[in-house]
């Protein structure tokens, strides 16, 4: 199988959510539950953003010992320089320097022309090159460029040094079939492209981040990046947990693997949830606490026959255990079991009495306790 790298950008992109700043020593802690993840590449920050951004970075650097770490530059000396300067002790070592590639930002948000563009990617790749391990570009908002500029731009990147690239949807603009397809266009405007190593990066804007990053992989690309729990700007980054656990569950499709353990991903999951703030919705994917949760009464029946019949993903892996939460949907064999779980196992009349009353008591939304409804029908 092919081997996909895990570049994950919790600690960058994921902390640019609004309302959330992480300290040095946060940021180190999470870092290290990351590398127990099995992540191969932590983005420390944004060195240059800020001085607590640049001492984060610095602390990532100081708490992980076989991850790589990154810090995000723009195609400046300063940027780079104090990339570097974080950067310093690091196992190894990343500067991921980007710049935008798209008509719109180069001419209303950087103010520059097309050659100057490539110009800023040839001394900065090259100027990074000098001063870290790695260097990897991106071409921001690569899905709404010119191909043929975007080629280009890759071309020189690649010429001045970077052996990562990174192809990024900025704004959650493409789709699975469009971005695939750049990755295969680009490959055939830019044959140097098969020598480095491909990168996807998407947000989730129109909820098609990991659908896209999944594409991207389809398409040749061997790094995905990612955050834990799918925190990130606006709508967020492409989720870890799923684009992992996509992958593992349909190696068959995708004939690709990750490195990441997948018993550490709710631990890692709870961490970031709790240092940022952001809590994790309930229906989540993976991490969510409904992800293995059957409350229908044919999803219940059919699990407790036969757990496939409804659940595609093992969770022991995951380090949880399914479960049949009683409602209002809740079938009769559910409600049995629960009963003999709790040392109150019934006979035929005492089920169909204690059920129906069950259910009147569930549809009127309130909380409704098995114990209750036994004493109430055994009186």
């Amino acid at each position: 199988m092919r081997r996909i790298k895990i570049f994950d950008t919790t600690l960058r992109d994921g902390e640019q959510s609004p309302g959330i700043a992480l300290r040095p020593d946060e940021k180190a802690e999470i870092a290290r539950a990351l590398e127990l993840l099995g992540v191969d590449i932590v983005e420390a920050g944004f060195a240059a953003s800020s001085p607590g951004d640049f001492q984060g970075v610095a602390a990532v650097v100081g708490s992980v010992q076989r991850a790589t770490v990154a810090s995000l530059a723009r195609t400046t000396e300063g940027d780079i320089e104090a990339a570097a300067e974080a950067l310093a002790g690091a196992a190894r070592s990343r500067i991921h320097v980007f710049v935008a590639t798209s008509a719109l930002h180069m001419e209303r948000k950087l103010g520059l022309t097309p050659s100057q563009v490539l110009e800023r990617i040839s001394w900065a790749v090259a100027y990074a090159a000098e001063r870290a391990d790695e260097v990897e570009f991106s071409a921001e908002d690569a899905t709404r460029s010119d191909r043929a500029f975007l080629a280009t731009a890759c071309r020189e990147a690649i010429a001045a040094g970077a052996t990562i690239v990174n192809l990024p949807d900025t704004v959650g603009f493409t789709t699975p079939v469009e971005y695939a397809g750049m990755f295969d266009d680009l490959r055939d405007r830019c044959p140097e492209l098969r020598d480095v190593e491909l990168s996807v990066h998407c947000h989730d804007d129109l909820g098609l981040a990991v659908a896209n990053s999944l594409a991207g992989i389809e398409a040749g690309a061997t790094q995905v990046e990612c955050t834990v729990n799918g925190i990130g700007e606006r709508a967020g980054n492409a989720a870890l947990e799923e684009v992992v656990m996509a992958l593992r569950v349909r190696a068959d499709h995708f004939g690709a693997e990750s490195g990441i353990d997948p018993s550490m991903i709710r631990d890692a999951s709870a961490l970031v949830a709790e240092m940022t703030g952001y809590e994790v919705q309930r229906n989540k994917p993976i991490v969510g606490a409904n992800a293995f949760a059957h409350e229908a009464g044919i999803h219940q029946d059919g699990m407790l026959k036969d757990a496939s019949t409804y659940q595609i993903m093992d969770p022991s892996e995951l380090g949880v255990s399914m479960t049949l939460p009683l409602g209002k949907h809740s079938g009769r064999h559910a409600f049995a079991q629960a009963c003999d779980a709790l040392g109150r196992p019934l006979d035929r009349d005492e089920i169909d009495a204690a059920f129906r009353r069950f259910k009147q008591l569930a549809d009127t939304g309130a909380p409704v306790s098995i114990d209750d409804v036994l004493q109430e029908v055994r009186a």
